[in-house]
Order: C-alpha cells, then structure tokens, then sequence
C-alpha cells in the first residue's frame, strides 16, 4: 500500500503534524458523498480504537512523505504489523514514535477476522508478539530504535537529553 492511499495528496496542505487522521486511507473509508464506507474494515465497529494495524507486504512504498506516520498515529495505531515495510516509511514511524515489525501476518489477520473482540499484545521489551490463543512470534528492532521508542524520544528529544551541556557550550562561546 503506498503512501498516497494512507494519506492521499490533497490532504497535504497542513504544515503541522496534526489533523491528518480524519483523512487516513480517505479514498476507502469514505464513499463519494462523505459518508463512512461501510464495507471498510476500520470502519466496522470491532476495529474502532484498535492500536494495532495489521497490513499487507510493502506497506508504506511510495513517496516519502511523513504525513502517512502522523495519520497513522493521530487515528490510533502505535504499531503496523506487515511482511515488509518501504524503508523509509518504517523510519519515519520509528522517528514518530510508531513501531513497524516486519512479520508473516496471515495467521494474525486470520484469527483478528473470525475472533470477535480479538486481542494482540506487542511486548516491546521481550519483542513478542503474542495472544491469549497461543499465538506467539518473535520479532527484533535494533537496540537504538528500541530504546528511543521505550523511552519515548523523537530526535528532538534525543537532543534536549543534553541541554545542559549545550547551553554550557553556547554560554563559553
């Protein structure tokens, strides 16, 4: 699924990184008058405040555009689950705080579509993926990565860690 698709283009007028989940996968989730598509997976109500988006291969290919992360997460989702991920939309999740794992999905979307009310937990900490059925797949995120997210640290962040020393160094000058 590329970029275009999770946030499509006419929507990217904002400068800001907020207001763009409304119009997440827009084209799907809604039919031409405005109204919701019914026949939209996120739009049934066993989805509704899912935190965890289950996709298919490639997801995020496309133009590198960060607004596709901000829609992402603005809607809810903290973690994509996908057989593969376009690099640069994956580092753009991480670098807002969204986790994309890169896992075999067909038994998680088949149990999430024939279990009503089914639950996935994402173990960041353990790197496990598991559920009350039994389910359980590992996956690994590199230790900086890792770290930024458990810590909760955009680049900015990252940098404000050392305040301190930069305001020493800007004071010496």
């Amino acid at each position: 699924m590329d970029t275009d698709q999770i946030i499509p283009k006419q929507f990217l007028k904002r400068i800001e990184r907020t207001g763009f989940g409304e119009f997440l996968f827009y084209d799907w989730r809604y039919l031409p008058d405005g109204q919701p598509n019914p026949s939209f997976v996120l739009n049934e109500p066993r989805y509704q405040g899912a935190s965890i988006l289950v996709a298919d291969k490639n997801f995020g290919c496309g133009s590198s555009r960060e607004h596709a992360p901000w829609a992402l997460g603005e809607f809810g989702f903290r973690v994509i689950l996908a057989p593969s991920f376009a690099d640069i939309f994956a580092n753009n999740c991480f670098k807002n705080g969204m986790l994309p794992i890169a896992v075999p999905v067909a038994e998680i979307m088949k149990r999430a579509q024939e279990v009503e009310g089914y639950k996935l937990t994402v173990d960041l900490e353990t790197q496990m993926i598991t559920d009350e059925d039994g389910l359980s797949v590992s996956f690994v995120v590199n230790d900086f990565q890792r770290y930024c997210l458990l810590e909760g640290l955009d680049d900015i962040g990252l940098t404000l860690r050392h305040e301190d020393a930069i305001k020493a160094y800007e004071a010496a000058r």
